[in-house]
């Protein structure tokens, strides 16, 4: 049974949530503007025989501001799930993320705790922010009242199915009632659209151009899945990043776009499940918590 549990970080209290049991640990990074929801039918997949985590991170969706004192950028961020692993106790864990790529600057700077990476369709190299809806989103930080006009536009059901903004990273459309989960804390709570604002604004530019070269030491399996038809990450940057990495493979998905996990979460959950087991023999790392 999956349960929703709240953990206190230095940055703030970040819920998360847990399937429990002994399986691999598995803990699922999501992109902006989205929730744990966006794994639903992947940690619905795995958790008979994995132990599934996966937090909401301070990208938009989370319910519960964080502290406003605390510096809140893309660093930052990767510092706070490095901290998550470490007061879970997390170890011999397959660092899963889609969409964005935070899970590459954890991998080359606190590699300690994990045991494996996969790297979904993500921001990488010099694509960050990645396509037009990233720019959209980085202008939208730059004015008065640029997010709470951004929330509310990506909040109108007939653009959904457009591709720009949320219609830009599923090739399937998205059901409403998730999308609204997600954009419900940017449009109804100031303090979360100030997070938002900061996290933003705080991009620095240089960063998965430094996690890139930083990976090349990260010697431990990596798997690397991308969406044939993706329209913000350019496929070529999935060869790069299988490449770059000392034991990376690639995988592509045809028949999606970014979030692989809406559009083909069956086929995910296999090559996740599949590559976990190969890969069981090659780490002698320590047991989970």
């Amino acid at each position: 049974m999956t349960e929703t549990r709240d953990i206190e970080l230095t940055a703030g209290t970040i819920t998360y949530q847990d399937t429990g049991g002994p399986g691999p640990v598995v803990v699922l990074l999501h992109g902006l503007v989205h929730d744990a929801t966006v794994w639903r039918k992947v940690v619905a997949d795995l958790r008979a025989d994995h132990r599934v985590l996966a937090p909401t991170l301070p990208y938009g969706s989370h319910r519960t501001p964080m502290r406003p004192g605390v510096p809140l950028t893309p660093d930052a961020v990767v510092a706070l799930i490095a901290e998550f692993l470490d007061r879970l106790g997390l170890t011999d864990v397959t660092l899963v993320e889609s969409d964005c790529g935070r899970a590459q600057s954890v991998a080359a700077r606190h590699p300690d705790r994990l045991a494996r990476l996969v790297l979904i369709s993500c921001e990488a190299f010099d694509n960050y922010p990645p396509g037009v809806p990233g720019k959209l989103i980085s202008r939208a930080c730059r004015i008065p009242g640029g997010v709470i006009l951004l929330a509310r536009t990506l909040a109108l059901r007939p653009l959904r199915r457009l591709p720009v903004g949320i219609g830009a990273l599923t090739k399937h459309p998205v059901p409403d009632e998730i999308v609204d989960g997600w954009l419900r804390p940017l449009l109804t709570d100031p303090a979360i659209r100030a997070d938002f604002r900061r996290y933003n604004l705080g991009v620095r530019r240089t960063e998965l151009l430094e996690a890139a070269e930083g990976m090349r030491t990260f010697d431990r399996p990596a798997l690397v899945v991308w969406a044939t038809e993706d329209r913000m990450m350019p496929r070529a940057h999935g060869r790069r990043l299988a490449e770059l990495l000392p034991q990376g493979r690639l995988l592509e998905i045809e028949d999606s776009c970014t979030l692989i996990a809406e559009d083909q979460p069956e086929r995910l959950s296999a090559a996740l499940r599949s590559f976990i087991g190969e890969t069981a023999g090659e780490t002698s790392r320590g047991s989970h918590a």
